[in-house]
């Protein structure tokens, strides 16, 4: 017997990443007053966040990728694609140690770690790319900005999480650290 498509989770991930890849697209528009280039406050990560809180950290990994591919393709920058990646997959990796071993509390700090290593990841990346150890150098700036980004992005996504209720969003307890199915998914989401 074929397994039927869930086709709420299919739905919840297409507008996670719609979300995602829109504020994408408007920080990517929309400079943030700071004298210091490539600066954002990425709130295109909050759904991301959102999504591994509230829900399984795969649907964070698919609507990332999704979020990056599209947005490398749409900016029309394939570099944009390989900077995004690799902090995107930083920034998920510590961000989903950070929910396990702190129980889904604390999700401003997660988001403020997870700010940290996304711009670690792009460091990284430009380091490979232009060869340049000056590169380094702009480090402490990022360190900075993340810290008030990810803090501000986590808090957001705290508030979502307590309150946003939404038909395909079922509502759970975000803060007690415990998983239950029975709040999350419908009979068809397994």
């Amino acid at each position: 017997m074929r397994a039927r498509p869930n086709i709420r989770r299919l739905t919840r991930l297409g507008i996670c990443a719609a979300l995602a890849l829109i504020m994408y697209i408007i920080e990517s528009a929309v400079p943030v007053p700071v004298p210091i280039p490539g600066i954002k406050l990425g709130l295109s990560n909050l759904v991301i966040l959102f999504l591994l809180i509230r829900y399984k950290p795969l649907d964070g990994v698919i609507v990332l990728g999704l979020k990056v591919l599209l947005g490398a393709l749409l900016a029309g920058q394939a570099v944009s694609l390989i900077y995004s990646l690799c902090g995107g997959l930083l920034c998920f990796g510590i961000m989903w140690l950070l929910s396990i071993l702190l129980q889904k509390r604390m999700i401003p700090v997660i988001s403020m770690f997870g700010a940290l290593f996304h711009n670690l990841g792009q460091i990284l990346a430009a380091r490979v790319l232009t060869g340049s150890p000056e590169i380094w150098y702009y480090l402490p700036y990022l360190v900075l900005s993340a810290i008030v980004t990810g803090l501000l992005t986590g808090c957001i996504c705290l508030v979502l999480c307590r309150k946003l209720y939404l038909p395909m969003f079922e509502p759970s307890d975000c803060d007690s650290g415990e998983d239950k199915p029975e709040d999350r998914n419908t009979e068809g989401d397994k």
